[in-house]
């Protein structure tokens, strides 16, 4: 008799966990039909130019220009000594365009996913970028030394935490600009997290893209100081590509200065237009998007 209990017990028990596994595979169908999102590649981010699909940053720096440059090239860069104040660099970690003359990058573009946010140790280790050409101007962490500015990260270390590698990319010289206290440790920093939270909650990725314009100044006769630091932020669904961008899209741009005086400001004072940006840079932002929607999401400010 108690081996008959033990039976239909074991049977009951195998009848209610396929109940469960049918229930949960029909709600995940049902929401599909009332969402319309289904696992297509142009959902997941696979084959979608300019999608990325988790866990890990590009396997090559060509996967990764398509990846970070989905948007298009701003300056036009190119990767050639004939172009050496907009001589286009790419690892698997950003996209970016050197500026020889001014010993920093005009932009640095990149993307992040809930994949990059992990938990590898942040490097600090600032060193030059032997990836440009020698007859270039290389610039060491040192030519910072008692300048009274920081060495600026553009593409933020906390945006490559996915992996030890990937953060130490960060801390190439390419990748640094002059930027005071203020600004580095206070307005600029709390974008940065603000951002990396709306990936964290919000469940999107996003295209960014930062840089400078300006000059106040230079380190030793090497490195620009320049008047101000902006950067632009694109939203876009969880593994979604440029296509899922719309004139609903939320753009974070904002335009701030590289000043002293400002660390108890708020980073919403700054915003600004992507269009203003591009008029005060001469940049052309969003050219892989169709025009209708260039002029949408470039006079947002949002």
């Amino acid at each position: 008799m108690k081996n008959k209990v033990a039976t239909g017990g074991i049977i009951a028990l195998i009848l209610i966990i396929l109940v469960i596994i049918f229930c949960v595979w029909a709600g995940k169908k049902i929401n599909e039909k009332l969402t319309g999102i289904n696992p297509t590649p142009e959902n997941t981010g696979q084959n979608q130019p300019g999608g990325q699909s988790p866990p890990s940053l590009p396997a090559s720096a060509s996967e990764a220009e398509k990846i970070y440059l989905a948007l298009g090239n701003p300056s036009k860069a190119t990767a050639t000594t004939s172009n050496p104040d907009n001589y286009l660099m790419v690892n698997t970690a950003y996209a970016l365009s050197y500026n020889n003359s001014k010993g920093t990058a005009n932009w640095v573009a990149w993307r992040v996913t809930e994949s990059n946010l992990g938990d590898a140790e942040r490097q600090n280790d600032f060193r030059i970028d032997d990836r440009l050409p020698k007859n270039f101007n290389r610039i060491k962490p040192t030519d910072y030394t008692r300048s009274g500015f920081d060495r600026g990260h553009l593409c933020p270390s906390a945006d490559r935490a996915g992996s030890e590698e990937a953060n130490s990319e960060t801390f190439l010289m390419t990748n640094m600009v002059p930027q005071t206290a203020d600004l580095n440790r206070n307005l600029w920093e709390r974008l940065e997290s603000y951002s990396r939270g709306l990936v964290k909650r919000g469940k999107v990725d996003l295209y960014i893209i930062a840089g400078v314009y300006g000059e106040k100044g230079r380190l030793k006769k090497k490195v620009t100081v320049p008047t101000n630091c902006w950067k632009i932020v694109v939203a876009v669904p969880q593994g979604a590509g440029i296509s899922a961008i719309n004139d609903k899209t939320h753009i974070i741009a904002v335009d701030m200065p590289n000043a002293d005086g400002i660390a108890k400001e708020d980073w919403r004072k700054f915003r600004t237009t992507v269009r203003a940006i591009e008029q005060r840079t001469g940049y052309d932002f969003f050219s892989n998007l169709p025009t209708e929607v260039q002029n949408q999401i470039e006079v947002k400010k949002e």
